[in-house]
């Protein structure tokens, strides 16, 4: 099975966005139906975070958020075969001077990318600029692991780590002035995790971003890929370093950072990888959730 869907991806990435686009969103509209647990993680997940919205809005909502999850979806073969003149025509960045001058002027930087639907098409494009160091996680299928793998390094000089290594080789890249493409934003249980509020509702957050931009003499970068309707393509913005971080606390900066992505999400709401189960560790005594 998964060949088979590498082989139509690599089919697929040959025709215009502006065809592909509408084919991912119409997978994603039939998922919508045919995952219901997704649908409901998607639906609690809004729930929570958006309690002003009434239920037809959350629903409404959650149909765009599984059809811009389609597209990328099926946009990512562009990650994995389309060539470099391409994907620059497809994927521009904004403030590239901003982060060349920090890199170029020796500084450390870390960018926080939060988990937005284009991040992997972000990350190609950015690839393509600099060279960089990520973490990623092996998948338990072999071929989709390969290709993974394949789209995040085919660029330029790459460093891929696997999560389970040691943070020596991430802070040995940072100290190195390879920009951190950095993706903290996830529940990954209560080991190294703080509890603060995400909407207002008590996440696990990792506690590590504080930990790496000290131990990496590092600045901290926001990097925000959105996708564009139709056939526009996707924007990768970078924005201003932070000033004044670390902070006094870990748990003052973990705030900061879901404060910031919280920013982005209500700015581009359906954007964001609402299918997450974000609230699955819960503080001592507090029932699940999901």
């Amino acid at each position: 099975m998964s060949r088979l869907i590498v082989a139509l991806l690599w089919l697929l990435h040959w025709l215009p966005l502006c065809i592909q686009a509408p084919i991912g969103r119409g997978l994603g509209k039939l998922l919508y139906w045919l995952i219901p647990g997704r649908r409901k993680v998607v639906l609690t997940n809004l729930r929570l975070c958006f309690p002003e919205k009434s239920e037809a809005e959350r629903r409404a909502l959650a149909r765009e958020h599984f059809a811009l999850a389609g597209r990328s979806l099926i946009e990512r073969g562009l990650a994995w075969f389309a060539p470099a003149e391409r994907i620059r025509q497809l994927v521009r960045i904004e403030g590239e001077e901003r982060l060349r001058a920090l890199v170029d002027g020796g500084q450390p930087v870390i960018l926080l990318a939060p988990h937005f639907l284009g991040l992997d098409l972000g990350g190609t494009r950015i690839a393509m600029s600099f060279d960089s160091v990520s973490i990623y996680a092996r998948q338990r299928d072999a071929v989709i692991d390969r290709w993974l793998y394949h789209g995040r390094s085919r660029f330029g000089d790459q460093l891929l780590l696997r999560r389970d290594e040691s943070i020596r080789s991430s802070i040995k890249a940072i100290k190195a002035c390879r920009p951190f493409y950095y993706l903290p934003d996830m529940d990954h249980g209560a080991h190294e995790s703080v509890f603060v509020p995400f909407f207002g509702v008590q996440a696990a957050t990792l506690a590590a971003l504080p930990r790496f931009a000290k131990l990496g003499g590092a600045v901290v970068v926001p990097c925000i890929t959105e996708i564009l309707p139709g056939g526009a393509g996707y924007v990768v913005r970078f924005e201003e370093a932070w000033q004044d971080f670390p902070g006094e606390s870990v748990e003052e900066d973990a705030r900061r950072m879901n404060t910031c992505i919280e920013d982005h999400i209500r700015r581009i709401p359906a954007q964001y990888y609402w299918v997450h189960r974000r609230f699955k560790t819960r503080p001592p005594g507090e029932p699940k959730i999901y």
